[in-house]
């Protein structure tokens, strides 16, 4: 056998491979930043337990897991409305590498599970919101969309354990808290009318009572993702019920009636989306079906905010795991691709480009472990931390959504002509990452939801006394010097300021510029604490960045250097 090169061909041109392939690296042992937050937020035991765990995923994440989820993407759900015998039976007929996703993210992981258990993953206790936000995180660099029913069945069994009656909560919470596969149950919300929208208030679906008390659902739901789930929460108007919000209650759906049959309801068509075609997503007509009321008739709003928010949350989190993916994959690129003879990472236009898409990246992943930090206080009680955890979730849902549109393009380029082809991860986590801004609210509702906090929770000030208290932990360090400090603290007084404008006067012009205003200097602030705590001298950096280009005021025209005083090592910013 000949080992010549093909004809035309130089030998070293034939075994070359100018594209690197990150495929198969260990997502998480490779994130060194992840290993620094984990330990100044995890109790250390805590942290030792999951490691093996965390490991595991990184691996599935960085190979198997993308396998499976780059497979789904191109096989989507379909719809079948009838069996091969002519029997009406809807099933939505899922690609064997989604329910191969789908057990390992709700039965080996228990995704959906582990916040409503008392063992999860060989931990005695409850887990806290943070490892389950960690797992996912890493879970979601290669599969975004089946993330979307791990969160609404995640918090559909948090929404029933804290609004439902206890016969309720005895009859089906069992089904939410399991991890064997073929009992679990899966979760979904059906809220979204075409006439409706974000104004709950305009809900059309009615609910009646039949001749035995038992609640019936009348009406079309416009987008339903996850529709074949086991169960979904559901918005309905009571006959009867006032008009506007106070109208409006929460049912609980099952999708088979006790006898086994399908309950009264059909999916009339799958939706064509732009991304996570992974996961069905469809339209619902209600022909009557057997629902379930949760909590006090008329609060059905409130209770299934408590639902939503913590779905908000979960769209933070996703997000800011596709900034690390999209980020990681262009840092590999950089590192390993040749060009000029030089590394791309030793030229000086990529180092500031990378810098743009670590800052924003970097700032979600604060975010989340200060958000998840929020939840757990707020669960256990502690004082102060709900409102905290009620500005905190609606900001992160609102900017590092928006982010992740511009970090995941950006990071496309990095890879050049290859990344717009869809055999890499770069097509797919761009598709993905429009949708954060769009799930549960658009960013002017979540906007105004951010206000709303202020207004109405007293939020403002428990924030700003939160960020305070970071900067004074921040300041014992020697490398956090008093100049970035001071410009962070007029930075934080001027973005509460800000608010403070937007919550008096109504919010319709200023929402958005508050919200993000808030969103930088609070990331900023927690980014210099973890810096100063962690000895991390890129993270310190990292907050410098964000302060200097995505709050402060700066010529355009001048020399892009950071403010003398902030740091004791001269280096240049970023463009």
């Amino acid at each position: 056998m000949s080992n010549a090169a093909p004809t035309g061909v130089a030998p070293e041109a034939a075994h070359a491979h100018p594209i690197p392939d990150r495929h198969g690296q260990n997502l998480f042992t490779a994130d060194t930043e992840l290993h620094r937050l984990l330990a100044l937020y995890l109790p250390d035991d805590l942290r030792r337990h999951m490691l093996p765990h965390f490991e595991r995923l990184g691996g599935l994440a960085g190979g198997r897991l993308d396998e499976l989820a780059g497979t789904a993407d191109r096989n989507p759900p379909t719809l079948e409305h009838r069996s091969r015998t002519g029997l009406d039976a809807q099933r939505v007929v899922k690609h064997p590498a989604y329910v191969e996703m789908e057990r390992l993210a709700l039965s080996e992981f228990g995704l959906g599970a582990m916040s409503h258990r008392d063992e999860t993953l060989g931990w005695k206790g409850r887990m806290p919101p943070l490892v389950k936000y960690v797992l996912t995180y890493l879970f979601v660099q290669a599969e975004f969309g089946l993330c979307c029913p791990v969160s609404m069945t995640d918090s559909l069994a948090r929404t029933l354990r804290k609004f439902g009656s206890p016969e309720l909560v005895a009859r089906f919470l069992p089904r939410f808290q399991s991890l064997d596969f073929d009992t679990l149950a899966q979760g979904a919300m059906f809220m979204t009318e075409q006439a409706a929208g974000s104004d709950i208030a305009a809900t059309l679906t009615r609910a009646t009572q039949d001749a035995h008390g038992q609640w019936r659902l009348w009406g079309d739901k416009w987008f339903c993702s996850n529709p074949d789930a086991d169960f979904a929460m559901v918005l309905a108007r009571a006959d009867g019920a006032p008009a506007g919000m106070k109208g409006v209650s929460l049912f609980l759906l099952p999708r088979e009636l006790d006898d086994g049959a399908h309950n009264h309801y059909r999916i009339i068509r799958l939706k064509h989306k732009l991304g996570t075609r992974s996961m069905a997503s469809g339209e619902i007509r209600l022909e009557g079906a057997v629902a379930y009321l949760v909590g006090e008739a008329g609060r059905g709003f409130q209770q299934m905010a408590d639902m939503v928010n913590n779905s908000r949350l979960s769209n933070g989190v996703r997000s800011a795991g596709l900034m690390r993916r999209a980020v990681a994959e262009a840092e590999f690129i950089a590192r390993e691709r040749r060009a000029f003879g030089r590394a791309l990472a030793d030229m000086p236009l990529m180092r500031r480009q990378l810098d743009k898409l670590r800052v924003p990246a970097e700032q979600a992943r604060t975010m989340v472990f200060q958000t998840a930090q929020a939840l757990a206080r707020s669960d256990a009680g502690e004082d102060g931390s709900y409102p905290l955890l009620r500005i905190l979730t609606p900001l992160i849902k609102f900017r590092a959504c928006r982010d992740a549109r511009k970090v995941t393009g950006d990071a496309m380029e990095v890879r050049g002509g290859c990344g717009y082809i869809e055999e890499w991860s770069d097509p797919r986590l761009v598709r993905d990452a429009h949708l954060g801004s769009i799930w549960e609210g658009t960013s002017n509702i979540v906007a105004l939801d951010v206000i709303r906090a202020v207004r109405r929770e007293g939020s403002l000030p428990v924030l700003r006394a939160h960020c305070e208290a970071l900067l004074a932990e921040a300041a014992q360090a020697p490398s956090v010097t008093p100049a970035f400090l001071d410009a962070l603290r007029r930075a934080l007084h001027g973005a509460c300021a800000l608010a403070e404008t937007a919550a008096r006067e109504g919010g319709e012009v200023l929402a958005r510029q508050a919200a993000s205003a808030l969103y930088h200097c609070t990331s900023a602030c927690a980014m210099a604490w973890e810096a100063a705590a962690g000895g991390s001298a890129d993270r310190l950096r990292w907050a410098q960045l964000a302060l200097l280009h995505r709050v402060l005021p700066r010529d355009p025209l001048a020399p892009d250097e950071l403010p003398a005083g902030w740091t004791a090592v001269a280096a240049r910013a970023l463009a």
